[in-house]
This record gives structure tokens, sequence and C-alpha cells, in this order.
């Protein structure tokens, strides 16, 4: 199910952002908070999905087409198919 209203990784990341600061704000009423809050997961996991895809990538490029694991200081802790 994709959310045609998202752009972009970088729209989806601005607009992210910008609701990050207005609940931040709390200014907000609850339903206007669960409102904001739904519509950061919607974006969030447009971009976590962009950034594998990315991934997936750029792993294809490597050098004579052979894949390699991303570099540890690159993958984080709470990976645990990384470890």
């Amino acid at each position: 199910m994709s959310d045609t209203s998202i752009k972009d990784f970088e729209a989806a990341l601005a607009e992210l952002d910008l609701l990050v600061k207005k609940l931040e704000d709390g200014d907000l009423s609850l339903e206007q908070s669960l409102a904001l809050y739904e519509r950061g997961v919607q974006l969030s996991r447009f971009c976590h999905t962009k950034l594998e895809e990315a991934e997936r990538r750029v792993e294809i490029l490597t050098e004579r087409g052979e894949l390699k694991p991303a570099p540890a200081s690159l993958v984080g802790d709470d990976d645990p198919e990384r470890r």
C-alpha cells in the first residue's frame, strides 16, 4: 500500500522534520497530535523503505558485481541480522 501523496525521500524527510517540530511544540489537541503521529509513521516507513532500496542498489553496484556487507561503522547495533 503506497501513499501517493509522498513525492520523494527528501520531501518525506522535510515533512517528517516539520511534524516533529509541531509535536514538540505541544500546542496541539490529542486528536491533532495523533493525526500527525500517524502521518509521521507513514513518512518514516516510506523513508526506511527508500533507504533499504538504495542500500540494495549500492551493494549490487560494488566492484566486480560482488555483494559486500556494509562496513561495521555504518551498521546499527540494533540490527541483529548484521551482527
